[in-house]
């Protein structure tokens, strides 16, 4: 946490300290209400004008054995009262609900940071199955921290006292209560939360009054039971006038393949599979039906894309959504998309591999399987948000220019975004950008691959329209005509002019923006959702004096064309990746420039540190 003043309160009050930001972590069983717990917190923050970043970090099995550290689950906010771009290296508050949580966390947290823990789960049992042979509460291996002892399930089961709950059911309490004492710490607004309540368990009037009494008990207990001597308050952060709303990269991800719909005045088809982290986007649009929008949700993976393709030749907006185990299960229907050049988003929201991998985690490991990932000489676009709020500019992006260029888009996220939030400004309609397909000609004119001048893209035709008849299918099309054919020279030619179209959506990325001197000691070249970490690495950097600047592509095939004069005015170039070096290698190949990659592949997000000590080492000569 990071301090400006104190401010004292009438006698009656415990004094308020202002800090200009700080970072949480909540973490327990996942039968804890972890993730509720930390989205709660969240919204409340966001009602309470702070900027913030959050990340939600939960097990991969559905019902991981209670207690063990298999099971823990967390959920981390960030929020200031200044420009947030990540969720915090570490955090300055940890919330423990288990000794599993204790464990699997303690290490992340600052030293001298507020160690809040549930003392009734430290029992012998559950100590032991995490490995402590004595409770860390006594042993005096917590002494770096300022511990806050609270039995949570004891204080919940009194405030709940007189009610007709079961025991079960008053434990699932618990988190409300530690989250009205985190409320009450960092002065956060109960309001969002008890409607919240209200909404959720309407159906169960005794569940509401029991969710909603845990939580005011809770904030009452940290006021009165004097266990933090006094609570903080962080300022409003400046903001650009406007509506806002908190939101995850897979609601935003969601929002703009509806807001796509609407503009271009076609109802949209999402043919999906679940798959962790995906799912959400699947789950989200079909909520929005009363707007066009049409969701199947799949056996398979080859099933949903081929409802996608089938919806493309039938004229709808299509998509489809996935991971990296889905993207080459669609492969070969990608590959009949590009064939016959139909308009198809293919949504990559990435995590850890391979095979099955780290399903919840996060990972940047599929650039080149999208970029190169099929059979044949078969490009397709590939564009990829930078933060959660950026999935729905740039998914709307990858519908513009799929239907504008009649290809295959693919649009890359990851866990991180697509799990995380971030406050976003809701855009004005009249200033989104205009989708539009190529002009279709008159039925005597008409030829199915005669091609656009300025795109090379073909008119796109549903299926079986009277006088627009044409051939379908993943066979070689004949250039102009589209009959079936085999002559070489034919193949050829429509192989090249495939690639030339998606060279072409090139001329259409405007100049790179560079943060930072346009010449200098280091560049530091990002893509998805490095983007935060890297910006914030390199404005510490910045501060101190240090010659270096830092670019982040969103278009990453075509790459921009503006790409090779940037690189060639520094020293050295830097790839910061959540893979083994991806992006580095396309930089090397097409450039030949000598770039450098720091590479993470633990299932977590970059930390701002690590960057900066990157950065740092090639300032002085080293490695990174």
């Amino acid at each position: 946490m990071s301090k400006t003043n104190t401010k004292p309160k009438n006698q009656k009050q415990e004094t308020a300290e202002e800090i200009d930001s700080v970072t949480i972590r909540f973490a327990g069983d996942s039968g804890d209400g972890i993730q509720l717990t930390g989205m709660q917190f969240t919204t409340s923050t966001a009602f309470a004008g702070n900027d913030l970043s959050t990340l939600p970090d939960f097990p991969a099995e559905i019902r991981a054995p209670a207690g063990t550290l298999p099971g823990v689950s967390g959920y981390q906010i960030h929020f200031s009262s200044r420009e947030v771009l990540t969720p915090g290296d570490a955090p300055d508050v940890l919330v423990a609900m288990n000794p599993a949580a204790l464990k699997a966390n303690l290490k992340d947290l600052n030293k001298g940071g507020i160690l809040v823990v549930n003392t009734d789960a430290f029992s012998s049992q559950n100590l032991s199955k995490v490995g402590y042979a004595a409770s860390p509460l006594e042993d005096g291996s917590l002494s770096d921290y300022r511990v806050i002892a609270v039995e949570l399930s004891r204080l919940t089961a009194n405030a709940l006292t007189g009610m007709s709950l079961t025991k079960v059911q008053a434990e699932r309490c618990k988190n409300f209560f530690a989250l009205g004492m985190m409320y009450w710490l960092y002065d956060r607004p109960m309001e969002p939360t008890l409607r919240w309540i209200e909404a959720k368990f309407k159906k169960t009037p005794l569940m509401v009054e029991a969710n909603q009494k845990a939580l005011h008990v809770g904030n009452a207990f940290a006021e009165t039971a004097e266990i933090f001597g006094h609570h903080y308050r962080v300022k409003k952060a400046p903001i650009s006038p406007g509506l806002y709303r908190n939101i995850t990269g897979n609601e935003a991800t969601a929002l703009g393949m509806v807001a796509a719909s609407h503009l271009a005045g076609i109802e949209l088809w999402y043919g999906s599979y679940p798959i962790t982290p995906a799912s959400d986007i699947l789950h989200e649009l079909s909520k929005h039906k009363v707007f066009g929008v049409r969701t199947f949700q799949a056996e398979d993976e080859i099933a949903a894309i081929g409802s996608a393709v089938g919806a493309a030749f039938g004229g709808r907006l299509a998509a489809t959504g996935t991971s990296g185990p889905g993207v080459a299960l669609k492969s070969e229907a990608i590959g009949l998309a590009v064939m016959v050049e139909l308009p198809l988003v293919i949504l990559d929201i990435q995590r850890g591999g391979p095979s099955t991998g780290l399903p919840t985690k996060t990972e940047q490991a599929d650039l080149l399987q999208v970029v190169y990932g099929r059979n044949g000489e078969c490009p397709v676009p590939v564009l990829a948000a930078a933060t959660p709020a950026d999935c729905f500019n740039m998914v709307l992006e990858a519908f513009r220019i799929s239907i504008k260029y009649m290809t295959p888009v693919f649009f890359m996220s990851d866990g991180y975004l697509g799990n995380g939030s971030e406050p976003w400004l809701v855009p004005e309609v009249s200033k989104l950008p205009k989708l539009q397909s190529p002009v279709l000609p008159s039925k005597e004119q008409f030829k199915p691959y005669q091609r656009d001048d300025a795109t090379l893209a073909r008119p796109w035709v549903s299926a079986g329209t009277p006088g627009y008849e044409h051939r379908i299918g993943g066979l070689e099309k004949q250039d102009v005509t589209g009959n079936v054919s085999y002559d070489p020279e034919n193949h050829e030619r429509m192989v090249r002019l495939r690639a030339a179209k998606v060279n072409k959506i090139a001329q259409e990325i405007g100049p790179t923006q560079v943060l930072g001197p346009g010449t200098g000691k280091v560049l530091v070249v990002g893509w998805g959702s490095t983007y935060g970490a890297i910006t914030a690495a390199v404005k510490n950097c910045q501060a101190r004096g240090e010659p270096v600047a830092s670019i982040h592509l969103r278009y990453l095939n075509p790459l921009p064309p503006d790409l090779a004069e940037i690189l060639s005015r520094y020293e050295n170039v830097l790839v910061p990746e959540l893979n083994m070096g991806q992006l580095l290698k396309l930089l090397r190949a097409k450039y030949l420039v000598p770039a450098v990659g720091l590479n993470k592949i633990k299932g977590q997000p970059f930390k701002i540190s690590e960057i900066e000590n990157a950065i740092k080492a090639l300032i002085a000569g080293g490695k990174p």
